[in-house]
């Protein structure tokens, strides 16, 4: 078995990761900023050690990457990267010391979506900080790889959802009050004709990707891989699902653009935009091809059973 070194291990892909990698023999070292605790509890939690450190103060001293090193990995995986200047630093210093290095990034690598379902490999016009900086850390990553051999494999995400917090919603953004609307029957507005779409992941699936990646080594180093569920979603067809889902019949309204910005908040609406304007559509073929990838979760079932856990934990007041 492996000593696996995983940072930002209480997170959304770390509280079901961690345990599962517990579960499979191997020595986890959990490197996190504070003492957060993961979103659900599991005794597995036990059997890891902790190592409490300040990613971005210990990278503005130039020692990130070194002090990731010195915890003497086999395995490396990065659940918390977003500047390529971070991924350079810790990716030159674990060059030759690791056998697997594996990075979160993104879905908004792609920008918009020209082919859907799209594939790994298409060429990427990514547009705003979170998915240009994404696209980079890809594109300094894989290029390491052909060059130097570095072992990496990257895994981009949809919309990450399980227990714990809240899903995005059928309007496109993350406030709970479109889940309450639909469960009270009223009328949930769209925008434009809710035809954009949503492409979320179960966090565990993530998970069960990322172990699939170390089990296929020899396949999976210097490849990208879609990490989402096995078909994206329309707004309206999200929407519709989930009043049946609370026994209610549809009540939608759609409105432009400009006038569905108007009725909502500035928070709201610029969520959204950021989500629909993307629309993304990702392909998984390549993963169920190389590493057997066969998410158990659709994106209404991921969403429903976050949605459950709020409503059991007085997180959502119908």
């Amino acid at each position: 078995m492996s000593r696996i070194v995983v940072i930002g291990a209480t997170g959304h892909i770390g509280t079901y990761l961690i345990p599962r990698l517990v579960r499979a023999g191997h020595e986890v070292v959990a490197v996190t900023r504070g003492a957060s605790e993961p979103y659900l509890p599991d005794s597995a939690w036990r059997r890891v050690e902790r190592v409490t450190m300040d990613r971005t103060a210990e990278e503005a001293k130039g020692a990130f990457g070194a002090a990731i090193a010195d915890l003497q990995p086999d395995i490396v995986i990065d659940n918390i990267c977003f500047t390529l200047d971070s991924a350079r630093q810790l990716a030159e210093a674990l060059k030759g010391r690791v056998r697997h290095f594996l990075h979160i990034g993104t879905i908004w690598t792609h920008g918009f979506s020209e082919v859907v379902p799209t594939p790994e490999d298409v060429t990427k016009r990514p547009f705003g900080e979170y998915g240009v900086q994404k696209a980079a850390i890809e594109d300094y990553l894989l290029g390491l790889a052909r060059r130097d051999g570095f072992p990496v494999t990257i895994l981009h995400p949809g919309h990450i959802v399980g227990q714990g917090w809240s899903p995005l919603n059928p309007a496109g953004h993350f406030d709970d009050a479109a889940f309450q609307t639909i469960a009270r029957g009223q009328t949930l507005a769209l925008p434009n004709f809710g035809m954009e779409t949503v492409h979320h992941i179960h966090a565990d699936d993530i998970a069960v990707l990322l172990m699939l990646a170390m089990d296929n080594w020899s396949v999976a180093v210097g490849e990208a891989f879609h990490a989402v569920s096995p078909g994206a979603v329309t707004l309206r067809g999200y929407a519709e699902a989930m009043y049946r889902w609370f026994g209610k019949e549809p009540a939608l309204s759609f409105h432009s653009w400009e006038d569905w910005k108007a009725m909502q908040t500035p928070e709201n609406a610029a969520a959204t935009w950021e989500h629909i304007a993307r629309s993304p559509n990702a392909s998984i073929e390549k993963g169920r091809r190389l590493l057997g990838y066969a998410p158990r979760y659709t994106s209404l079932a991921a969403v429903q059973e976050s949605v459950s856990w709020l409503l059991g934990n007085g997180k959502l007041a119908l």
